[in-house]
């Protein structure tokens, strides 16, 4: 296939749907012949994912890596930082962790080049890894990290513009009509550019479009006029698509309710709460009102409690003491009431949480909820593996991603009405969805009556993405722009 120049969908600002974007274009490139390969230089996000390999990376570039129809690697998501509070994250290198770091010391190292706590050059790595990428794919897909004009991180960006630079990159700027003010937000982050990297914006994408798109034709033009780049697309809104999110902001978004007539599921929202896509096909179950919530109340209604992951579990095991969550929880177990642990929250349900290094914080211990019976030690070595596993005698496959060893060999723990587990994607199995909605839960021996796996569901999903992006995105000037003929 001809040579394409890199692509950078970059963004107005956060959540704008640049991560969706590049996994549709994954998908069409693939559809179209390519071998593309998904790239974000730098991504601050609790949902990651496990390589092939046992590594760590960002869950957004697994994903796009899935739509494109490869295997996930550390060269996509080279640097990963997950945050631990509001002012710390575990920086998480080329898969691996190595340290803790306060924001405002890590941007100043990054300003200066070297991460002090250790002999890394952040910019040589991501460069490295990108350079490595680009010999095997065509073309890479970049994403940008939230808005491209905060100009007051210029000079320690890696993941926006000076990535783009050193990749000769076609920038895609991605803008939210939905949240309004998308002209004001898409000329303010082409000007404020200097002129290097305003040469390199060659598109316009405004996404989550409701309403009669004739109505936003004159506006298309205007916005054409007055910043010089062509408007490539005009994206609806979709709700019949189900494709991965990248962080918790999709959660503002999400169910917090109790519903009749269908089994209720409640996810207890935690305040570093992780890999939040755990729970994506339990939601689009019928059977199943699934809800986030830290409400008292609503958790000792919901028929199933799940205890979700996080990154840091003394800190929310703390603060579910506060709260009366944990004394909730524990007394719709007595009550009879499923509940399930995973990950950080497996670790919860069990008789104690030791942080003898303080790896997390200043809590060097606390009981756990006391449902299961493991005692879990924190540790600096992270597990990062991708598992199969039997459950009710069916082959079923997740990953592994955690910090802290707990006193069992069991890769699941199961006790009366009680499951705890370090796999994420536990619940994507429907041999462990159609147990824990057996007879206890109110369905009874009815089983849901599917005909595709979930591997199944998510590649339809990213082929109905593409078909979406195609229907609304002028792609063959796409191609004209990344073969250097715009």
């Amino acid at each position: 296939m001809k040579h394409l120049h890199p692509i950078m969908l970059a963004g107005t600002g956060s959540d704008v749907g640049k991560s969706v974007i590049a996994a549709a274009l994954c998908r069409i490139f693939k559809q179209d012949g390519y071998s593309p390969a998904p790239f974000k230089a730098q991504n601050m996000a609790l949902n990651s994912y496990a390589t092939p390999e046992g590594l760590e990376i960002g869950r957004a570039q697994a994903v796009q890596a899935e739509a494109a129809g490869i295997p996930c690697h550390t060269d996509m998501n080279p640097l990963l930082l997950k945050p631990q509070s509001d002012h710390t994250s575990q920086v998480v290198l080329n898969g691996k962790p190595i340290g803790n770091r306060d924001a405002y010391d890590f941007w100043k190292s990054t300003q200066r080049g070297r991460f002090s706590l250790c002999t890394f050059d952040f910019r040589a790595e991501v460069c490295k890894a990108f350079d490595r990428l680009a010999l095997k794919y065509n073309p890479i897909v970049m994403e940008g990290a939230g808005s491209i004009a905060e100009i007051n991180l210029k000079d320690r960006d890696l993941v926006n513009m000076s990535m783009a630079q050193h990749a000769k990159a076609d920038v895609i700027l991605v803008g939210d009509i939905d949240r309004g003010g998308v002209f004001a937000s898409v000329y303010g982050s082409i000007m404020l550019q200097t002129p290097e990297d305003r040469k390199l914006i060659k598109g316009i994408i405004i996404n989550k479009f409701r309403g009669d798109m004739r109505l936003f034709d004159e506006g298309r033009r205007m916005l054409e006029n007055i910043c010089g780049v062509p408007v490539l697309g005009v994206v609806p809104y979709y709700k019949d698509i189900y494709i991965e999110e990248e962080d918790s902001v999709s959660l503002e978004k999400k169910q917090r309710e109790l519903a009749e007539g269908k089994v209720n599921v409640a996810v207890v929202l935690l305040r570093h709460i992780s890999n939040f896509t755990d729970f994506d096909t339990l939601e689009r179950d019928p059977r199943v009102n699934l809800f986030y919530t830290n409400n008292i109340s609503d958790i000792q209604r919901a028929d199933i409690i799940i205890l979700p992951g996080t990154k840091a579990t003394l800190d929310d095991l703390l603060e579910l003491r506060r709260n009366g969550c944990a004394q909730a929880i524990i007394r719709a177990h007595r009550d009879g009431k499923m509940v399930i642990g995973i990950c950080g929250g497996y670790q919860m349900l069990g008789q104690t949480v030791c942080d003898p290094l303080h790896l997390e914080g200043d809590i060097e211990q606390l009981p756990g909820l006391g449902l299961l019976p493991i005692h879990t030690t924190m540790t600096k070595e992270k597990a990062t593996r991708q598992v199969t596993f039997q459950f009710e005698g069916q082959a079923c496959q997740g990953y592994e991603i955690h910090q802290g060893v707990s006193d069992t060999n069991e890769a699941i723990l199961q006790t009366d009405h009680c499951i705890g587990t370090y796999i994420h994607g536990f619940l994507d199995n429907a041999p462990v969805i159609d147990y824990i909605l057996s007879e206890k839960r109110k369905v009874k021996s009815e089983k849901l009556t599917s005909t595709i796996s979930h591997s199944e569901f998510k590649q339809q999903q990213y082929d109905k993405l593409a078909d979406h992006v195609r229907q609304h995105v002028d792609i063959d000037k796409l191609y004209q722009i990344l073969s250097g003929n715009d």
